[in-house]
């Protein structure tokens, strides 16, 4: 399940709601020299999408009480949209160490520090959350994604798109022998000593290998958002060519995943069977990390070398990665050249951007509410789309509403809050 954020500073789900733009939308891009608004307003505009379909996943019917068009809509949210997150959540990162030139001197070990505080904000709020939630949470991922990316911040588009096809191709495979070498018995001695661990059902070795968004394998996908922050994306070329790229991505990952594997390679696992994720919210886990997924140290018996060949959503494989990268390039690349051509969807799409601009909001407030509500998950007992329109319609006008009289969501605000003392870094 998906579980899993005018510029701005942090990353989806967890970033901070960037400063209004001065310039009017009529305006946006015609400055010399300066990347459109639509760019920026796009990037929003994405992470929203990324937000709803987190919600679909978590609050939607399951995908066997589906049918037609729900279907797809249904599968594509299932993996997709975490992985949305985390390519926007690298494009996020480089706002703070500087889009196309990365910040230098003072301003460039301040920015470091910034990151920094962010992820051990984000790794604390992570296993809060997962405390009650289970391992469903994305947070805490987040967090150890920003602290691995902190070395490469300073590197341009070219090499930061070498190395997330590198890992792409090599971590997986990495990931698969590590699996199948850890035993329960030696998952228990590494746990036994792991603090996060006894707080929640997260741990160190949860964050690294066998959780639900692995850094081992998620890391192509926040360095491949790293790469896209350095280049123009307003420019027609850029999008012609990343369009491209990314329809490229798509079908010859799962194309060629379909021709090895057979025609059950891109099939979702999510309810192959129950989920790990613990009691409650938590149980909507089974949504991303099916039986057959490679994110689950739990399940390295069932595991073969054929998995490696398979694409489907959240099996963690060479072929999944580089196929999700894909879709989210052309999502980003969508929404952009969608807001930055058609002026007037732009302003119809200020509710909808404003969810965008707050999506740790978003993203902590929905599970909340879900509990308070006890609104029921997507299990196999969810049949009805009402839930999840409630939701985004909930989210939509709180966003609207709260965007119209502070800049920051209230999670954004506090989190901008807490990296205020990276300015005393010298």
């Amino acid at each position: 399940m998906t579980q899993i954020q005018p510029p701005q500073e942090t990353p989806a789900p967890q970033e901070n709601s960037p400063p209004r733009p001065k310039t009017s939308p009529g305006s946006a891009g015609q400055v010399s020299g300066s990347p459109s608004m639509g760019r920026l307003v796009g990037v929003d505009l994405a992470r929203a999408l990324a937000v709803f379909g987190m919600y679909v996943v978590h609050i939607g019917p399951p995908l066997s009480a589906t049918h037609g068009v729900a279907s797809w809509v249904r599968y594509i949210a299932d993996g997709h949209s975490s992985v949305l997150f985390a390519t926007l959540a690298g494009f996020s990162l480089m706002l703070i160490a500087g889009r196309r030139e990365p910040k230098t001197g003072l301003a460039g070990r301040q920015a470091k520090a910034r990151i920094a505080i962010r992820a051990v904000v984000l790794l604390a709020l992570g296993t809060v959350m997962a405390m009650e939630y289970g391992g469903v949470i994305i947070l805490g991922f987040y967090g150890v994604y920003f602290l691995l990316a902190l070395p490469l911040v300073r590197l341009s588009a070219g090499p930061l798109a070498m190395i997330a096809a590198g890992l792409a191709l090599v971590t997986p495979q990495l990931a698969f022998v590590l699996t199948m070498q850890l035993s329960d018995s030696v998952q228990q001695s590494i746990n036994a000593y792991d603090p996060l661990r006894h707080l929640s059902e997260v741990g160190v070795l949860d964050l690294l290998l066998t959780g639900f968004y692995p850094a081992l394998t998620w890391m192509p996908f926040v360095i491949a958002g790293m790469a896209l922050a350095r280049m123009d994306l307003s420019a027609a070329a850029v999008q012609r060519r990343l369009a491209a790229l990314g329809a490229g991505l798509v079908v010859g990952a799962y194309g060629l995943s379909l021709l090895l594997a057979g025609k059950n390679a891109l099939r979702s696992t999510a309810e192959d069977g129950s989920s790990s994720s613990g009691s409650g919210a938590a149980s909507m886990g089974s949504g991303s990390m099916g039986s057959g997924s490679m994110g689950s140290g739990s399940m390295e018996s069932r595991l073969s070398f054929s998995d490696l060949l398979s694409a489907g959503p959240h099996s963690g494989t060479t072929f999944d990665i580089i196929g999700s990268v894909g879709v989210a390039i052309l999502v980003i690349v969508g929404a952009t050249v969608a807001m930055d051509r058609l002026p007037r969807l732009r302003r119809l799409a200020k509710p909808v951007i404003a969810v965008g601009t707050m999506s740790l909001t978003a993203y902590v407030g929905h599970f909340l509410a879900q509990s308070v509500l006890s609104t029921p998950a997507g299990t196999g007992t969810q049949q009805s789309w009402t839930p999840l329109l409630m939701y985004v319609l909930g989210a939509i006008v709180f966003g609207a509403i709260w965007s119209r009289f502070f800049r920051r969501g209230p999670l954004e605000h506090l989190l901008n809050t807490a990296t205020k003392p990276a300015k005393y870094v010298r």
